[in-house]
């Protein structure tokens, strides 16, 4: 058992050079030899835990969904409906630049086109952030702070709007603007949940 946790150690730490990595270089220009590097280690080391570079995306995206569980993090004092609100100030924030580089994420997302296997990842990945949401969701309305008629579909039409924000501010260099556009979308969220900001 404890060699088991040792592997897995050892595999998230390689994960978290990959990412390093792919963040200052780009995906594409990462190789195992570039992480063995940023790792002081041998590249034998890399490849007795990852057969190749393709097995360390996949272990990739489950570290950046782990991160991305992060902006669910609340405040353990308060009500549902003040924790749905953190949530969504969280989501509609630059937070997620700081877990995870939009380079890396799209990059990796962009192997959805050719890879199977990415794409059912990449739809696991989401699906769980809507999920998550749906759950805060449900917890205002039992708690009767929110009313709802389908809180899966009301999850889905906030991710909508999210996704579209985040791939449309890619493009945006100027932070202030960036703010102000992100600022709107936030609203448009609470508007459909009928709550004040």
């Amino acid at each position: 058992m404890g060699r088991k946790n040792i592997k897995d150690l050892r595999r998230q730490e390689i994960v978290k050079a990959f990412y390093k990595t792919a963040k200052a270089e780009g995906l594409q220009n990462t190789s195992i030899a570039k992480i063995a590097e940023a790792m002081d280690v041998n590249p034998s080391l890399i490849l007795h835990n990852f057969k190749n570079k393709d097995e360390l995306v996949l272990a990739l995206i489950d570290y950046i969904l782990s991160r991305y569980q992060k902006i669910y993090s609340t405040q353990k004092d308060g009500t549902s409906i003040d924790h749905l609100k953190e949530v969504l100030n969280n989501l509609f924030s630059r937070k997620w630049n700081a877990l995870i580089s939009d380079d890396v994420y799209y990059s990796c997302y962009s192997l959805i086109f050719r890879n199977n296997v990415i794409r059912s990842k990449y739809k696991e990945l989401h699906d769980s952030l809507r999920v998550w949401l749906e759950s805060h969701l449900l917890e205002c309305i039992e708690e009767g702070s929110l009313k709802l008629e389908d809180p899966k579909r009301t999850a889905n039409l906030i991710y909508t709007i999210l996704e579209g924000a985040y791939y449309y501010l890619c493009m945006e260099k100027n932070v202030a603007k960036k703010d102000e556009i992100m600022e709107q979308y936030k609203q448009h969220a609470y508007d459909i949940l009928k709550l004040e900001a």
